[in-house]
């Protein structure tokens, strides 16, 4: 599971499928009133730092550098705040109760929770927010020195100046992969190879790195990830075809399957991805004995 600054993504319904067995709450995005406001946050950063960039001013850099330790270690208690909630505030009703246990993931780092391994690091956009972190703090040391010697080689405004701008852009041009419409006729399907012909039932996987999986059906999907075609933690989209669109994809946690016999899918899945509940339920009215579902209980059923 990845956290942004405005949304989740990754396997959520997958790990909400598993965490329920124990009572914890069902992640979305609803869960995080910060993401109503972190954009913002981000975004006074990135004019700040083009204010010192214009001004050369090394009084504010130090205090640039203050407010993002604030800011750093405010968001630190929050999380760990949530995941106190998240791991103790269990439902009493769970299938599974082990008098005594909590389930709280790590902060940082690597924890034990029953027979699951719990992982939780900084993902790449993290990792730049800390080396820009660090590189800001090296400029301050360094024009501090300087104006301690009194030295005249380079004046404040010269190092701050490109570095400030350059270092900012940085924080607006992040990776963000995108997927790709599958081409009917052209495409082939990552798992059974087979050239993809009707992109109703498609599905595509999208990795950090931005290499794109295509499916041809839920099945294939479900198959793929199974025999762990592509590692999870370097998953950034799972997305689905809408059925009643095919140039539009859903995100995992938001698709709606409706699963039948009658629809025939490619290879036997037999999964129509839609949008939302009415969407899936007007599809459903129409068909004799269908069903609705989500990903993870649609997963489970195909990987059988």
């Amino acid at each position: 599971m990845q956290i942004w600054l405005n949304k989740i993504t990754g396997q959520v319904e997958i790990i909400n499928g598993l965490n329920h067995y124990i009572g914890m709450k069902h992640i979305k995005e609803e869960m995080f009133p910060e993401f109503s406001f972190l954009v913002y946050i981000l975004g006074f950063f990135i004019l700040f730092g083009l204010v010192i960039a214009i001004t050369g001013s090394r009084k504010l850099l130090f205090g640039y550098l203050g407010l993002a330790m604030i800011a750093g270690i405010a968001a630190m208690v929050d999380f760990y705040k949530w995941e106190y909630d998240y791991g103790h505030n269990l439902d009493p009703t769970a299938p599974i109760k082990v008098p005594g246990m909590s389930y709280q993931p790590p902060l940082i780092g690597h924890k034990k929770l029953l027979n699951f391994d719990s992982y939780s690091y900084p993902d790449i956009g993290g990792w730049v927010i800390v080396a820009i972190s660090a590189l800001f703090f090296l400029i301050w040391f360094i024009e501090w020195r300087k104006h301690l010697k009194k030295s005249t080689m380079m004046r404040p405004r010269k190092i701050l100046a490109p570095a400030m701008i350059i270092l900012s852009v940085v924080y607006l041009t992040g990776c963000n992969p995108q997927p790709e419409k599958i081409a009917a006729g052209k495409d082939n399907c990552a798992e059974c190879k087979m050239t993809i012909m009707d992109p109703k039932f498609g599905a595509e996987i999208v990795t950090k790195k931005g290499k794109i999986y295509k499916f041809d059906d839920a099945h294939c999907m479900a198959a793929f990830m199974k025999r762990r075609g592509v590692e999870m933690g370097d998953i950034h989209q799972t997305l689905f075809v809408n059925y009643i669109n095919i140039n539009e994809f859903i995100k995992v946690h938001a698709v709606e399957f409706v699963v039948s016999s009658e629809l025939k899918s490619p290879m036997g899945g037999n999964a129509a991805a839609f949008k939302d509940q009415a969407e899936a339920k007007k599809k459903a009215a129409e068909i004799v004995g269908s069903r609705i579902t989500n990903w993870a209980t649609l997963y489970n059923i195909l990987v059988k």
